[in-house]
């Protein structure tokens, strides 16, 4: 008996890296997922981003764990295709309990002007979060079962990066924005005992990091470096490691946390 039965979970970006890594737990859990991705490339971002092949990844692990899953390519910017993409999976598997709104950009373009660049990554990494609520909330709402929605902000959610370039100031203001987004669902879900929270992980070993540009900006600035490095002797979280915070977070155990950042940090904001 699995903690999630009976539950239908709705997750974007779960073509891989972390998205996956949630839609595997909590189908190992008994949620049945609702699935989405872009699986494309948009121009600001430097490392390859999920493809169609790996959304279909995605599908058949779940399907090895015996729960059902509906897998939808559609952009989270899109609000009309994001709808369509929540409601027929809705309609296949039945009301969705829990929301995770984890698609997100890594910032730096290099062939790519900065207003796209702010513009690109404010789009899908805080437009996008907003969309997702927007397109669950309402029916989560009139069900009248409560629920539970994780938003994944990220430790430069919470500390200014200190890169001034248009893509990372980006993702810093954009993740900040992720953590007041929560917190005012969260006051405005309470009455209906549907629960919102975030998880900021420091980087984690996803395409991401491993393949952005993050760790050659690092590697050329000692100083911000060290800044952004981890108090426990580890580099890089895992998608696993995000996804047990998250499963914490939607299931019974944490039924009274609501309006919480959850960090995921290596002990990084302690250490600044």
């Amino acid at each position: 008996m699995g903690q999630l039965d009976g539950k239908v979970a709705f997750i974007t970006g779960a073509a891989r890296g972390q998205g996956r890594s949630h839609a595997i737990r909590l189908a190992r859990e008994g949620a049945d997922i609702i699935a989405v991705d872009i699986c494309d490339q948009l121009e600001s971002v430097r490392y390859p981003m999920g493809t169609a092949a790996e959304l279909a990844q995605t599908v058949k692990e779940v399907e090895s764990l015996g729960r059902r899953i509906v897998a939808t390519r559609a952009d989270v910017r899109d609000i009309s295709a994001l709808r369509q993409a929540f409601e027929t999976g809705a309609a296949e598997l039945g009301a969705v309990d829990i929301v995770l709104a984890n698609a997100g950009i890594g910032a730096g373009g290099a062939t790519v002007g900065e207003d796209q660049e702010w513009d690109e990554v404010l789009a899908v990494n805080l437009k996008g979060v907003w969309n997702t609520g927007r397109v669950a909330i309402p029916s989560m709402i009139q069900r009248g079962k409560g629920g539970a929605i994780v938003l994944t902000s990220s430790t430069g959610g919470l500390i200014g990066v200190g890169i001034p370039t248009a893509g990372f100031l980006g993702y810093t203001a954009a993740k900040h924005g992720v953590i007041g987004l929560m917190r005012s669902w969260a006051n405005f879900l309470a009455p209906h005992s549907i629960r919102v929270n975030s998880v900021a992980p420091t980087a984690v070993r996803t395409p991401m990091a491993a393949d952005g540009n993050l760790g050659a900006i690092m590697a050329r600035n000692p100083d911000l470096g060290r800044a952004l490095s981890n108090a426990m002797p580890v580099d890089l979280v895992e998608p696993e490691d995000v996804s047990e915070a998250v499963l914490w977070l939607v299931s019974d155990a944490a039924r009274y946390v609501t309006g919480t950042v959850i960090p995921v940090d290596a002990g990084q904001l302690n250490k600044r």
